[in-house]
């Protein structure tokens, strides 16, 4: 499909928790993406970005930071009937240009479609080599420890 570009692609601001909330909703009550808590898109809210248009939040991304060294790129969601359209690469390409901002050297993800990032340069690895998403985040996840999420990565 033709590319769109977004009317707006912005940090996400308090108002817009709950559209974030609903639109990951939507992926992770189908199981193709983890849930991610109301109270946990508020702490982390300065991780997002967002792409609006016409007032509605029509797509979602976070780069979260974990060290000088390593940052993650998740919760990457855009509405089925904005899909096809460029959103999803604009926003990965986003966090990436934040990431480089910030002087982060490498970032991941964790993800269930694995070819959309390597289109965009990531390469597959194997989990154990983030031993900081597995102490922080995985120690607590469900799926522990039967991931079955595809670990990949890109060098900035």
């Amino acid at each position: 499909m033709e590319r769109v570009e977004p009317v707006v692609i912005r940090k996400a601001c308090v108002g817009d928790a709950r559209a974030i909330h609903s639109l990951i909703d939507v992926y992770a009550r189908r199981g193709e993406m983890l849930r991610r808590p109301i109270e946990e898109i508020y702490r982390f809210l300065r991780d997002y970005l967002v792409i609006e248009e016409e007032g509605e939040i029509v797509g979602v991304c976070a780069l979260h930071i974990y060290d000088d060294e390593l940052a993650e790129i998740r919760s990457l969601a855009v509405a089925e009937e904005w899909k096809g359209r460029g959103l999803g690469r604009t926003l990965v390409e986003k966090a990436l240009e934040e990431a480089r901002d910030l002087g982060v050297k490498r970032v991941f993800t964790l993800t269930y479609v694995p070819e959309f990032f390597e289109k965009l340069g990531f390469s597959r690895i194997d989990k154990t080599l983030l031993p900081q998403k597995i102490w922080r985040d995985c120690i607590t996840c469900k799926k522990l420890p039967e991931c079955d999420e595809i670990a990949l990565i890109k060098e900035l």
